[in-house]
């Protein structure tokens, strides 16, 4: 069996999807595979790690000398951005499923290293330099790393105890305040007339049971909240405390991680990601402010990498 050796290998593994690449050792891409979620806690360990595989293969495929079946690829070193990666617990299993994901892409690295994705994703966006990323798409949680290269985290905790801010969190306020405004605990709202067509339901009843049916799903309720914004644009009162509690929530989890640093009088980079963030401009408007008077030195900068290059940024400082 002939064996070769490549560099790095560098895979960020989304909720939503997995990519991996090969690069040379100035970061110079060479090869690339997708895949599917690689998220363990919503895909189970099984499909995630079968993912896995199947974007580092088509990334051996795409090289350009493509690694036959039959022959183990080598790097240097292989670095992994994983969602789902939140505890202790979670990096026993994640650290097993990329081994066992490895050995079946009959790729062997001589150093593999595991990070949550939200690292990475942080690391790219900043090239490495202090910074904070706050993202509120589906589900919510900011990172933060400061200039000494210590890191910290709030929320993402999901969305049965955490993901405030989220479009989950505003889709669900929404249920809650079509229920209440039924009961006559808070005054009309027009939500009801948006989202009751939007899931196909007739009446506030209808809404009850299908909250508690097997057709309730997260992506689902996350979906609502642009159903929320054009009610907020449209004045509504309870859709607008909506998302005012929402860019607050965010707020919160950016303040929590800029005083765990000790940021708050000091110079970083401030990233704003997701689609609540980037499509919202009531609760990015109203963040944004409450972010500048707390950490007034903090700078507001656009996505400028994907999250693959903070891997692959990390990967390079740890090649021989």
């Amino acid at each position: 069996m002939k064996g070769r050796k490549i560099p790095l290998l560098a895979v960020d593994g989304g909720g939503t999807k997995c990519l991996a690449v090969f690069t040379g050792k100035q970061g110079e891409i060479e090869g690339t595979g997708r895949g599917g979620s690689c998220n363990y806690q919503t895909t189970g360990t099984e499909a995630a790690a079968d993912e896995l595989v199947r974007a580092m293969r088509i990334a051996r495929e795409d090289l350009p000398e493509p690694a036959g079946p039959d022959e183990t690829l080598s790097v240097e070193c292989a670095v992994f951005g994983m969602a789902g990666l939140d505890t202790g617990y979670d990096r026993e299993i994640i650290e097993a499923l990329v081994r066992e994901a490895l050995s079946k892409a009959e790729i062997r690295a001589d150093r593999i290293v595991v990070e949550n994705d939200g690292l990475a994703a942080l690391l790219g966006a900043t090239d490495g330099k202090p910074g904070v990323l706050l993202i509120a798409g589906t589900g919510s949680i900011v990172y933060g790393v400061n200039v000494q290269g210590c890191s910290a985290r709030a929320g993402g905790w999901g969305y049965r105890v955490g993901d405030e801010g989220s479009a989950y969190w505003i889709g669900k306020q929404a249920l809650t305040a079509i229920l209440q405004s039924l009961d006559g605990r808070q005054g009309p709202t027009s939500l009801a007339r948006r989202v009751l067509p939007y899931l196909d339901l007739r009446s506030e009843e209808e809404l009850y049971n299908w909250v508690y049916s097997a057709d309730y799903r997260v992506d689902t309720v996350a979906e609502l909240s642009l159903l929320v914004s054009d009610s907020a644009r449209e004045g509504d009162a309870a859709s607008m405390r909506i998302l005012e509690a929402a860019a607050d929530e965010l707020f919160y989890g950016g303040r929590a991680v800029i005083d765990k640093l000790g940021m708050k009088d000091t110079s970083f980079t401030l990233i704003l990601q997701g689609g609540v963030l980037q499509n919202n401009e009531f609760v990015r408007s109203r963040l944004t402010k409450k972010l500048r008077e707390f950490a007034p030195s903090c700078n507001l900068e656009e996505i400028k990498k994907e999250p693959i290059y903070g891997v692959i940024a990390q990967g390079l400082t740890l090649l021989p």
